[in-house]
């Protein structure tokens, strides 16, 4: 489990917030930073206990479902909390900067350290094919008006004396969504924003938040409404504890019943089977995959001349949430995952009604006095493949496809492994030349390693992995598998 500091602050946060709803709390919210960091009492990590007051506030508007960016510091968490009971569908813009937490990073740029000797070579001078390095005072100085951050003095100097200072959230971001305003501090541009969530596992000190619908699922169960859960393929792994347990716990929460997303892999993996093989044999160069909710806001926002080459077929959480609708068309679906993208998916997508995260999840076992490993193993009421349940790491996707097409010869999966300008780079390439060198099915990944590396996830990737591998390796082939609902493909 991840153990750094800023998990533990934000499941504290979510802790408190959820426990304050369940004791019918919420009226004192309000006073959850002053408890927190008491008077008198240490801050660990700033430099005092008001600044520290300040950044668990807006942690806890967050917590709350709300923008940090409306809000004007007079405003109580009590009147937040309100607007969180009374709300009825999530905000639109699923991600929020903690500005108190934001350290406003230095400028991203090239820099000479006091490493340099001034050595006579100066390969660094004539490298730089744009005259922004220059000799002062024996030692090179680069011009930050003419550097373009090429990196190319880098790689020259014999002592590794020029260094890239990098600000993490927008070193990660590979659309250059995120951004630092007059005052320093990071900034979210929505209209390139594609939700991937690179920014909220990069940021150091975790000033990039997504804002949390735990809040909106309690209301429902509390409502006793039929709250269904759908685990994401990803969450083996993620606790000490087998799948089984961890389902039987969200029941134990209040969760009606529990569904493996795995299950809708199948029919995602089933239809972009037939979707590959209708496209091939019309004469198409390659397909991409669609089940990455941040790589389809990628082609919908930034590539949109690769739709033509973008399978059509929906992704598992769809495909699940539309299997519980067509048995319980009352019910409300909840997907659990480790996905920042999904929260954006299910604003969108018809069947799917909220979403709540691994570390939510995590949270509200906690808050709940809930001990996963002494719950009984809970009994799924369908059988998902282990192709489904592999769908969760790097060319897992692409395997699914494969043996779904069974005797169909002509496929050459590969896969991008993580989204970043690089990739984002080739995917231009290829849609603008309508061909891709490496394959003919290309899956997309957004997080490097696969779901199982989400910003959510509570676990090491290296870890889940193996697990996902372990779990899926004891599950039916997805061809010995009954077709349980109709593979449809329909146009995002």
């Amino acid at each position: 489990m991840d153990n750094s500091n800023t998990t533990h602050i934000k499941r504290e946060v979510l802790v408190r917030l959820i426990r304050a709803f369940i004791n019918q709390e919420m009226g004192n919210i309000r006073e959850l930073p002053f408890q927190m960091r008491p008077k008198n009492g240490d801050a660990p990590y700033r430099c005092c206990i008001y600044k520290e007051r300040a950044i668990l506030r807006q942690r806890a508007i967050a917590g709350l479902g709300v923008s940090v960016e409306t809000d004007d510091e007079m405003t109580s968490l009590n009147e937040y909390a309100k607007q969180s009971l009374e709300r009825t569908a999530p905000d639109e813009n699923i991600l929020t900067v903690v500005d108190a937490a934001c350290k406003g990073c230095v400028p991203s740029r090239v820099y000479v350290t006091e490493l340099c000797q001034g050595c006579v070579a100066r390969p660094c001078v004539s490298t730089c094919k744009f005259g922004a390095i220059s000799i002062k005072d024996g030692r090179s100085v680069i011009d930050g008006e003419k550097c373009k951050n090429c990196g190319m003095c880098m790689s020259v100097c014999p002592y590794s004396a020029i260094v890239r200072l990098k600000v993490p959230c927008e070193d990660a971001c590979p659309v250059g969504a995120i951004h630092k305003n007059e005052m320093g501090h990071a900034v979210i541009d929505f209209d390139k924003c594609i939700s991937c969530g690179a920014c909220v596992g990069a940021c150091p000190f975790a000033a990039v938040h997504e804002k949390s619908q735990i809040i909106d699922v309690l209301k429902q169960i509390k409502a006793g409404k039929k709250v269904i859960a759908m685990l994401a393929p990803a969450v083996v792994g993620q606790l000490p504890v087998s799948v089984n347990k961890i389902a039987q716990a969200l029941v134990d929460c209040g969760f009606s019943q529990v569904f493996e997303v795995a299950q809708g892999a199948d029919v995602t993996a089933r239809t972009e089977a037939e979707d590959y093989k209708e496209r091939m044999e019309a004469g198409q160069e390659f397909m991409t995959t669609s089940c990455c909710a941040a790589y389809n806001e990628l082609v919908d926002k930034h590539i949109p001349e690769m739709k033509p080459f973008r399978s059509e077929t929906r992704t598992p959480m769809h495909y699940t949430a539309k299997i519980v609708k067509e048995r319980y068309p009352d019910a409300v679906t909840v997907f659990v995952g480790p996905c920042v993208a999904k929260r954006k998916e299910a604003l969108k997508d018809e069947y799917t009604d909220l979403v709540i995260n691994f570390e939510e999840m995590g949270a509200l076992f906690v808050a709940m006095n809930i001990e996963v490993a002494n719950c009984s193993d809970y009994e799924f009421a369908d059988k998902a493949s282990k192709e489904g349940k592999n769908f969760a790491v790097t060319g897992g996707v692409a395997e699914s496809v494969k043996v779904a097409l069974k005797e169909f010869p002509e496929l050459y999966p590969t896969c991008v492994n993580g989204l970043n300008p690089k990739s984002v780079r080739d995917l231009k390439g290829w849609a603008k030349k309508g061909a891709c060198p490496e394959g003919n099915l290309i899956e997309i990944m957004a997080c490097e390693g696969g779901c199982v590396a989400g910003s959510a996830c509570l676990n090491n990737k290296r870890i889940t992995t193996k697990k996902v591998h372990e779990y899926a390796s004891q599950a039916e082939c997805i061809n010995d598998l009954p077709d349980t609902q109709n593979s449809q493909k329909t146009t995002k």
